[in-house]
């Protein structure tokens, strides 16, 4: 049963591995509706605590000078629903990764079990690091270039509580998924689809691409791009880095495992 401990047999496998196709399928619809209703309490609380979410993005914004309006009647109640969903999703994610490894969890050695399990733990606190790193750092300096760069012309800047709130979601989104790249460097490496020898000869393309991204997603200045730049490069150092490091111990293993037989 779900969110039991599964019984071993005799000879130690899993029972479920020798599950039947209807079993399995059985197994993921219940993993799958669980996950949905929890998607869905959370929408209904999220919706509670939409309004308070959304004041705290707008005073972000409100310090540096910043006047909102919604030019469409449903305009502010569509981003309560918008927030909602995100805080949902978000607030559930520990269950939906749980049921993600406990469902793959029997057809997968001790060592890629152990592997996928801290890569979700990892992956999560990663993606949190991503977005507290943009609430506290990028976001305020974007958002004061943004609004000084209208200083001294006779344009009001009057934003849409719409498009305002869907970029700080996008920016948050998008230094989560950066943040994640140390995380998908190790596992990538670990599954054998990855090279550390090719992560260090791409190193120099790697740092061109990254200062394009970041022109792409950073206001047109050079300053904002570097902020956005080094921090990344840092995680793709950081990611070789890591990469080394288990790439030596898996080695010493083996080579202690051959010397064992």
């Amino acid at each position: 049963m779900i969110g039991k401990k599964r019984n071993k047999t005799n000879n130690g496998e899993n029972p479920e591995k020798n599950l039947p196709l209807s079993g399995h399928l059985r197994e993921l619809r219940n993993r799958v509706v669980i996950c949905l209703v929890s998607v869905i309490g959370f929408f209904l609380l999220g919706l509670n605590l939409a309004p308070n979410f959304v004041n705290l993005l707008t005073d972000i914004g409100t310090q540096y000078g910043y006047q909102y309006v919604y030019i469409a009647p449903q305009e502010l109640l569509m981003q309560y629903f918008s927030v909602a969903l995100l805080l949902s999703v978000v607030f559930s994610l520990p269950l939906i990764l749980y049921h993600v490894w406990a469902f793959v969890q029997p057809g997968m050695k001790k060592n890629e079990n152990s592997l996928f399990l801290i890569t979700l733990v990892f992956g999560l606190i990663c993606f949190v690091i991503g977005i507290l790193f943009a609430y506290k750092i990028m976001l305020p300096f974007m958002l004061r270039f943004l609004i000084e760069v209208s200083l001294g012309s006779d344009i009001t800047a009057q934003i849409s509580v719409q498009n305002y709130v869907q970029f700080l979601l996008t920016i948050f989104m998008i230094f989560g998924i950066v943040f994640e790249l140390p995380v998908v460097s190790v596992l990538l490496t670990q599954l054998g689809l990855l090279k550390v020898s090719w992560m260090k000869k791409g190193t120099k393309l790697v740092i061109v691409l990254i200062f394009f991204v970041a022109a792409i997603i950073t206001p047109p200045d050079i300053v904002s791009q570097i902020m956005v730049a080094i921090p990344m490069i840092g995680l793709y150092e950081l990611s070789i880095a890591l990469c080394s490091v288990l790439l030596k111990l898996k080695r010493k293993k083996k080579a202690e495992e051959e010397e064992e037989e």
